[in-house]
């Protein structure tokens, strides 16, 4: 499937996000200190059943610049939806990690925009341990040995491989974000305004532990479809994309107005 870029002004920003396919629009809003390229697979997926799946590079990966002082996940959620007005929103919101806050925060601010909200990885309630958070810590490190161990151990099920996410880190965009996490309330993005919303879960990741996910369906009830999949990390793209893909394409042609064959 042919790709195109799309690059778009914000308030302190310019945003460049890759767009694939046709259709209803489904924006994919990635990891901490990730980029688009994270959704290759899954971009691929969704513009061959028929829509149109745009992938964000957040402020500094990529082709993306922006500032970084003073920023909140507020400021990462009007990113995402400048590009949502460009493409001719509302949309299908798909947020990975980090991304599923900054989903959240756009489901809060810009309910207008948001047809469904998709959350991989769902974590902000249930920490990881110290052990987990150290490993994240070191995956940013490219440079020093035993970097793809930290990456296993972070974000990998224990027999996956993690040499599909060797590369891709972007360590002065993570800081930025998690400086912009710290300042924003939970009560802020928690709930994610009143989209429908799944949940799709790893059941061996320990950066979002699968509990969060079951909490979320738990407060929220019948709005929340939650997923967990065995041999899972907090990865998931990598690990389990044809499964992501199905699961996807299931709910949100089931929140499409005009469903997609």
């Amino acid at each position: 499937m042919a790709t195109r870029t799309i690059t778009v002004a914000t308030d302190g920003a310019r945003i460049v996000a890759t767009v694939r396919g046709e259709g209803p629009l489904v924006v994919l809003v990635p990891s901490l200190g990730r980029g688009a390229s994270d959704f290759d697979t899954l971009a691929e997926s969704l513009a061959e059943a028929g829509f149109m799946a745009a992938a964000i590079d957040p402020r500094n990966a990529g082709e993306s610049c922006g500032g970084t002082e003073n920023l909140t996940l507020h400021n990462y959620a009007a990113d995402v939806a400048a590009v949502i007005d460009h493409l001719g929103g509302p949309a299908h919101i798909v947020g990975h990690a980090f991304g599923n806050r900054v989903s959240r925060c756009l489901a809060t601010d810009r309910p207008d925009l948001v047809i469904s909200i998709a959350l991989l990885a769902a974590g902000g309630l249930i920490e990881p341990s110290p052990e987990a958070r150290e490993a994240l810590k070191r995956s940013f490190k490219t440079d020093l040995p035993g970097h793809l161990d930290a990456v296993r151990e972070a974000f990998f099920a224990p027999l996956n491989d993690p040499t599909p996410w060797s590369d891709g880190w972007w360590s002065c965009v993570s800081a930025a974000q998690s400086m912009a996490n710290r300042a924003t309330p939970r009560e802020d993005w928690w709930y994610a305004g009143s989209a429908p919303m799944l949940v799709i879960q790893g059941l061996d990741d320990v950066i979002a532990p699968p509990a969060n996910g079951r909490a979320l369906r738990d407060e929220l009830g019948d709005r929340v479809s939650l997923i967990e999949l065995e041999n899972a990390g907090h990865a998931l793209l990598p690990e389990q994309p044809e499964a992501i893909a199905r699961h996807l394409l299931g709910f949100i042609n089931r929140h499409t107005p005009v469903a997609i064959a």
